[in-house]
Formats: structure tokens, sequence, C-alpha cells
């Protein structure tokens, strides 16, 4: 990946920190029918990283809080560390100073809201803003892929693109990599609900049938480009229309319980639209009224806590801004 670091990076010693602290988003990738090349941040949740510069070479976390000891130690094995050293080597850091890294996890963890996305955009913003920012984030987000290599297999962007992008992306292309920024309608408010069972993305991205039907592929060709000029026209009837899978969320649904309920009881209480975020277990009801989707979480809340299943919920707004610097 080194192709991209050349030696146009001259970085301006007076200009590198000390250390800086983090926010990164959650996101919402697929966007229900967008498998791999859709994707939105939200508000909440989201995971932050205090990074450090240190006299001894190297790179290590020193804590890690909020993933109930989930997430190693190891730096070459966690997706913050390990993708930061691959930017730091590339710039030709490596033997100049070290890294120090506290990893705060405000997110739960495969919960296909982008945990592992968001921490490595956290940790590769932090360590731009540690040396001035010498990148755009359009040359950092290969890095930020390497993150979602190490975590589940492949280098996918449906997370990491939103996350370190704010708003809605599209990805058109891997070969070469091209990122559109989608427009946001004001109005569009996610109810996010996460009923705490264990959905492992490598293991539901094996639900994923290498053939498909081309009456079914044609109607979700159409669904995406319908949705992208409902995002462009306003138009949030369409986007609740269109945003139907065909595809993946058959097999993936049976992985969450009650989904076909939790559906039923969103789109009673006027959801544009229902479906899983990512890989799931979350699922997500879209509204164009912010009293709509807190109605929605409330409902669902009730209808999970009478069947006892654990659960989180969020309502939020898609988030424009992506990672940021916190005070």
């Amino acid at each position: 990946m080194n192709q991209i670091i050349e030696s146009k990076y001259k970085l301006d010693q007076a200009k590198i920190l000390e250390e800086v602290h983090v926010f990164a988003p959650a996101t919402v990738a697929n966007m229900i029918c967008g498998f791999d090349i859709l994707g939105f941040a939200v508000d909440e949740p989201g995971d932050e990283v205090i990074m450090r510069k240190t006299e001894k070479l190297g790179i290590e976390i020193l804590k890690i809080t909020g993933d109930d000891g989930k997430l190693p130690l190891d730096a070459m094995k966690n997706t913050v560390s390990h993708s930061a050293w691959k930017l730091f080597c590339d710039l030709g850091l490596q033997n100049s100073f070290g890294l120090s890294i506290e990893l705060h996890k405000k997110m739960p963890i495969g919960s296909g809201l982008g945990s592992s996305a968001a921490s490595t955009v956290a940790g590769i913003f932090a360590l731009n803003e540690l040396l001035g920012q010498p990148l755009s984030k359009k040359e950092l987000l290969p890095y930020c892929m390497e993150g979602e290599r190490l975590a589940c297999g492949a280098a996918h962007a449906d997370n990491v693109a939103p996350s370190l992008f704010g708003g809605i992306t599209l990805i058109p292309s891997y070969e070469p990599l091209l990122v559109r920024s989608l427009p946001v309608p004001e109005n569009l408010y996610a109810t996010l609900i996460y009923p705490k069972v264990e959905v492992q993305t490598k293991e539901a991205r094996k639900l994923i049938k290498d053939k498909v039907q081309l009456s079914k592929a044609i109607k979700q060709w159409g669904n995406i480009a319908s949705l992208i000029s409902a995002l462009y026209e306003n138009d949030y009837e369409e986007i609740g229309r269109s945003m139907q899978d065909e595809i993946i969320e058959p097999n993936r649904s049976l992985l969450i319980p009650f989904f076909d309920e939790m559906k039923q009881i969103s789109l009673e209480n006027n959801a544009l639209t229902f479906g899983i975020s990512g890989s799931g277990p979350t699922v997500i009801a879209l509204t164009n009224d912010k009293a709509n989707a807190e109605r929605i979480e409330q409902h669902l809340h009730h209808f999970l806590h009478i069947h006892q299943i654990e659960h989180q919920t969020f309502v939020s707004k898609i988030n424009e801004r992506g990672p940021y610097v916190k005070n």
C-alpha cells in the first residue's frame, strides 16, 4: 500500500502533536439493498481512541475499555493498531518515535454497526491528526480497509467509508477504489435495535449464495438505482420503497430473533422501511420524522422486553460529520 505514500509528504515537525483524542461513528452498512457498496454513519454509538507520541519505538495498546475483555491487546492483532502501524511505517516514521493507544469501545461488538470499522477509523484519523494532517481522507481509506481485512477477512469499505467521510457513501468500484458521497435528506432518522445475540460477520457472509436468480438481481439493481435517485430528489416515499433486499435478507434474517415481528411493528408505526444493519443482528427502521423514530423505538423495546430479549436501542439522524477530535 506504500504506493500511496510518496516523498511529497514532508511532515512539519512543528505540527506533530503529543496526544489526540478522536471519536468515530458507528455505521449502517449495505443500506438494506446495497450489499458491500452502500452505507451511512449515525450520530451514536461510536468508538474513541486516545493516541500519544512516545519516545519508545513501536506501537502498543495501553488500555481497552468497554469490550468485556474480547479484544486483543497485541498491537498486531488489533484492527486499530494494526492499521495505524501500516500507515506509520509507510510514512517512514517507525524509527523516529513510537505510539501508544487507548481504545474506548462505546458501542457493542459484533452488532452489525461497524464496531471494528469505527475503532479502525478512529485510530487512522487520530494518527493523521497527530501528524498534522499530512493525508486526505481519500488517502486514509485504504488503511481503514486493512482493519476490515483483519477483522472479517474482507477489505470492504461499506462500513469504514461512511465512518470516515460521514453521511451516505457509495462504493461503485473497488479496483480502482472509488467512493462517492450521496445527498443526505434532512429529515431522515434511523431507529437502531440491537438484540444481544451473536452474529459473526464471517459466519453471516457464509449464508450468502454464490449464484443469484437473474430476476432477483434485476430487481435489486433497480432498487439500488431508485434509492440513489430518491436521495437526490429528497423523495422519502421512494427511499422506503427502494430499500428492499431480495438477495441477502431472506437468509440473514433467520439469525435474528423475531425479525419478521419487528419489521411488522415498525411498518405499522410509519417506518419507511425496515431491514438489517450490516451483517446483523442490529436491525434498522428509517423514518422521515423524529417522533415516529422514537415511537418505533418504544414499541420495539416493549416487544423485546416482553420476550425477554436483552437489547440496546438508538435513534439518530444521518451523521454527516464523520470522525472528529474531542476537546
